[in-house]
């Protein structure tokens, strides 16, 4: 009996050892398939949103291995590779993801995502062409964040007329005012616009802007001499003599006068003031009757002397002429009176004379070329003082 005990305890040593034997064997060949599996996974570099990561897989496309890495890639998101392009060892692929922004277009906003960094990115995806008038905020270059709102203003033909220059223009201003702002028009106090201020632009309008100025004008006027005539019985019918010459007064004028354009649309009177009284201009009307003889018989009065002198005419229209004589005579208002010019040193003024061819007369005028014995005898007209040319004629002074 116990030598079976014995022999029992023995072989239960000898089993335990055994069994140790084996269960060891079994554990070292796990560890060296395991060692084995896993040296067979690929080795794969993701760059998700600029940020990279190795990650090792059995997964036989890329889109396995996403579920597998649980990264979802949705239609809108970038990704540089296929989804069934088959994993390589090695393998590198780059995901963006989308990004929400806001595109507000001439005031209506909508939401768009975009895997774009920048403003002008973001314009090619969405394939929006800008024209070179049109406006963007931010600007084409900046870059973009999640949630940010880029604003386009498209523009439009504009006509802008600013005292009377008028220019075709483009603009992306919402009201009259913005578009003036914009333009850098300053507007005055009087100036007028068409249309109002606070009025919608639309597409090919024309602003008005009317410059317009109030201004002081002060002038200085003449205040006419008043004519004022005397009947003289000792001065020959139809003849006139200055007893005193006229002199204008002045007057100060004060005027409003607004401006349009530079043009004067209201002048108005503010203030009057005279600065000098005018001086009457006095005229001796002769009343007395005249005789006109043709002939030295017919004469009135003894002769004082004779003598012979060169003779031309002249009408009261001649150049130069003022219409009143030297002597006071209104030729113009009598171009049929008898009178000759004269150098008052050979005949005094105011003499009766006798001129040959011409008759009685009157010495009522003195001339710049009348001198020493010559004489100017008056004509009605220009055409009947030239018939008469220049000749050598016998004269008369009467007492």
């Amino acid at each position: 009996m116990l030598f079976h005990t014995g022999k029992l305890l023995s072989r239960l040593r000898t089993s335990k050892k055994l069994a140790l034997q084996l269960t060891s064997a079994l554990v070292v060949s796990s560890s060296v398939g395991t060692a084995a599996y896993a040296a067979t996974k690929e080795g794969v570099t993701i760059e998700l949103d600029g940020k990279k990561q190795v990650v090792y897989t059995h997964a036989d496309t890329v889109g396995e291995l996403l579920r597998a890495e649980e990264i979802k890639v949705a239609n809108r998101d970038y990704i540089s590779v296929s989804l069934s392009e088959k994993v390589e060892d090695d393998m590198k692929f780059v995901i963006t993801k989308a990004k929400p922004f806001t595109l507000d277009v001439n005031g209506k906003p909508r939401q768009v995502w975009s895997t774009a960094k920048t403003v002008q990115e973001l314009l090619d995806k969405q394939k929006i062409q800008l024209g070179e008038h049109d406006k963007v905020t931010p600007e084409r270059n900046a870059a973009i964040q999640d949630n940010d709102t880029i604003s386009i203003e498209t523009a439009f033909p504009v006509i802008l007329n600013v005292g009377g220059q008028q220019t075709n223009l483009w603009s992306t201003s919402i009201t009259v005012a913005d578009f003036l702002k914009q333009q850098q028009v300053v507007l005055q106090e009087l100036d007028k616009v068409e249309p109002a201020l606070d009025q919608l632009l639309a597409e090919n309008i024309l602003v008005t802007v009317t410059k317009v100025e109030k201004v002081t004008d002060v002038v200085e006027e003449p205040i006419p001499a008043a004519v004022v005539k005397q009947k003289d019985d000792s001065l020959p019918s139809g003849t006139e003599k200055v007893l005193q010459e006229g002199e204008d007064g002045v007057v100060r004028k004060t005027f409003e006068v607004v401006k349009e354009n530079g043009i004067v649309t209201v002048r108005s009177l503010q203030k009057e003031e005279k600065l000098k009284d005018s001086k009457d201009r006095i005229i001796a009307v002769g009343t007395k009757a005249v005789d006109n003889y043709d002939t030295p018989s017919r004469g009135n009065g003894a002769v004082a002397s004779e003598f012979y002198v060169e003779a031309t005419a002249y009408g009261p229209d001649c150049a130069g002429c003022s219409g009143i004589s030297a002597g006071g005579y209104n030729i113009k208002a009598n171009p049929n009176m008898k009178l000759i010019a004269v150098d008052p040193r050979i005949i005094p003024l105011g003499s009766k004379v006798w001129v040959e061819g011409y008759g009685y007369a009157i010495a009522g005028d003195t001339g710049g070329a009348i001198k020493g014995h010559r004489i100017d005898v008056l004509y009605p007209s220009e055409a009947k003082a030239s018939s008469w040319g220049r000749k050598r004629v016998k004269i008369r002074v009467l007492r």
